[in-house]
């Protein structure tokens, strides 16, 4: 998983005041910083403003799925400003993150799963080792899944929001049916399933 915004394009506007190499480096640094999880940043402004004994901060961050965060600060110091209105977002994007995990998360009558009881007899548990049967294997419990069409990008976010091993889509990039997994380096792979010609 990215944990760093890489090349984000970032506009710094400062008024009242020259921006710095110094302050445009450590507001840089900070949007940067952020934590990837979710929502991810396409694009941040950073509005910065020097007035007679306040410093004003503003920040605007362009997510994906249409999502913009915004916080602004006032303070004595700038860089302390900049520091408050980081954490203000962060906390924002934390509200986005919980209130996408309750949404996917099932409800309570669905989160339940019972499944038939079996009795079986104590000469079931008996497999003589120089038998040249194999015991027939059984569906403990079958579970329904619906193919959606999504993004690769939307699959993954998925699969780490559920307990499933893999997520079975549409491609809506390519037509195809896809297939996302999470490898045992935890890295994530994906599989085109194509019909056989």
């Amino acid at each position: 998983m990215q944990t760093a915004n890489v090349n984000l394009p970032i506009t710094i506007t400062v008024r009242h005041e020259e921006v710095t190499d110094s302050l445009r480096g450590y507001v840089t640094k900070k949007i940067e910083g952020l934590h990837l999880d979710y929502p991810r940043i396409i694009g941040a402004k950073a509005v910065l403003d020097v007035q007679k004994n306040r410093h004003v901060v503003e920040f605007i961050l362009f997510c994906a799925n249409h999502i913009t965060i915004e916080a602004h600060t006032e303070g004595s110091d700038m860089y302390a400003a900049i520091d408050d209105t980081i954490e203000k977002i962060a906390r924002r994007m934390r509200k986005h993150k919980t209130r996408l995990l309750k949404k996917h998360r099932p409800h309570r009558n669905e989160s339940i799963r019972h499944l038939d009881e079996r009795f079986f007899t104590m000469a079931v548990l008996d497999h003589p080792e120089d038998s040249d049967v194999d015991p027939e294997p059984y569906i403990i419990h079958t579970d329904h899944y619906s193919i959606r069409t999504m993004f690769k990008e939307d699959a993954i976010m998925q699969l780490e929001l559920s307990d499933r091993p893999f997520v079975l889509y549409k491609s809506a990039r390519r037509g195809v049916l896809s297939l996302v997994y999470r490898r045992k380096d935890g890295e994530f792979a994906a599989i085109d399933i194509k019909d056989p010609e």
